[in-house]
């Protein structure tokens, strides 16, 4: 009788460990990291939760692109790679997107002393490459289907890249889903005809990539509803940076929003559905079709076709993401070297 039951005791031991094994060992997503990190401050804070995201093992960043011009964008996201400890994480940019000024990137040149008080690279001995071609060649590279891409900013990029020769069947074979932040699919402070930034500021590139993107690769739009409904909290920008004495994402939040302002997370939810989208942090709509106006208003036609679906989110998922997005944010980095 005792042999039988350290036999079961010894196989109920052996299924914990290998259902262990299963959930620890699934495959990381490969992140491109498509954002138009210079305006709004939750782009940084998207880039952080990533870092944090890879850290886990639940990510790779395989390249950022960034859909702004602005001198000092690619140094900033170099200094934030390098930060958290990935200083060669390849970086595009584009030389067709708008001008944007920027609160936070000066800190890409923020010196103490004679030392940059954070280190880069991008502008000093390395300089960023083209962000079409870079995607191209990070594409290239991939496996098929094992590719996710974030773009959390204009589709100047990703409009530019669906209009090269090879571009549609790289995202065909390579990509896996698209998670964008753009659009409103609910009404917005009684505006049923409400204008997102993302959409608004590029209509031509969003439309290209409404109606130019493959059929056979799933897109997700986490519209403006769902950034509001989650606001990263200041008390997290307060108190949860400190175990440096300079925190790059709590200087840039600063200065872009002060102390007293609990900043909408547009930006993080589509990377954190990128990232996890089998943990119900979200509720998907019905499949169906995005359709960018001539305005830059986003209308979804359900069923026309099952590419395109928009995220949805109730009070309780609400808290969790928050929840989430504060422990993803303000984790101090395995490899920071900053003290």
């Amino acid at each position: 009788m005792e042999t039988i039951e350290m036999k079961s005791v010894v196989l109920g031991f052996s299924l914990v460990l290998l259902l262990q094994a299963s959930l620890f060992s699934t495959e990381p997503e490969h992140i491109i990291f498509d954002t138009d990190i210079s305006g709004d401050v939750d782009d940084v804070l998207a880039l952080a939760m990533l870092h944090t995201l890879a850290d886990r093992g639940k990510c790779e960043l395989l390249a950022v692109t960034i859909s702004k011009q602005n001198p000092l964008a690619a140094p900033f996201v170099d200094a934030v790679n390098t930060f958290y400890g990935r200083p060669d994480i390849p970086i595009g940019i584009s030389k067709t997107a708008p001008f944007r000024e920027s609160k936070y990137l000066q800190l890409a040149k923020q010196r103490d002393g004679g030392s940059l008080r954070y280190p880069r690279d991008v502008g000093i001995s390395q300089s960023p490459e083209n962000a079409i071609d870079l995607l191209e060649t990070v594409l290239k590279k991939a496996r098929d289907k094992s590719v996710t891409i974030v773009q959390v900013g204009l589709a100047v990029n990703l409009s530019g890249l669906l209009q090269t020769e090879s571009g549609p069947e790289l995202i065909r074979k390579k990509v896996k889903r698209l998670s964008v932040m753009a659009g409103a699919f609910t009404t917005i402070h009684d505006n049923n005809h409400y204008l997102e930034a993302n959409v608004r500021n590029h209509v031509p590139s969003m439309r290209v990539l409404a109606e130019k993107w493959p059929d056979q690769v799933p897109v997700f739009w986490s519209g403006f509803a769902i950034g509001i409904s989650v606001p990263y909290p200041r008390e997290s920008i307060a108190h949860d940076f400190d175990y440096v004495n300079h925190h790059i994402v709590k200087e840039a939040y600063l200065l872009h929003s002060g102390p007293h302002h609990d900043r909408p997370s547009w930006d993080l939810t589509s990377a954190l559905f990128a990232v996890l989208p089998d943990r119900d942090y979200f509720q998907l709509s019905s499949p169906g079709r995005v359709i960018v106006e001539a305005d830059g208003f986003t209308r979804f036609a359900p069923g026309r076709t099952k590419r395109d679906r928009y995220l949805k989110i109730d009070p309780i998922q609400g808290a969790r993401v928050t929840e989430a997005l504060v422990q993803f944010v303000s984790e101090n980095p395995l490899n920071n070297t900053i003290k």
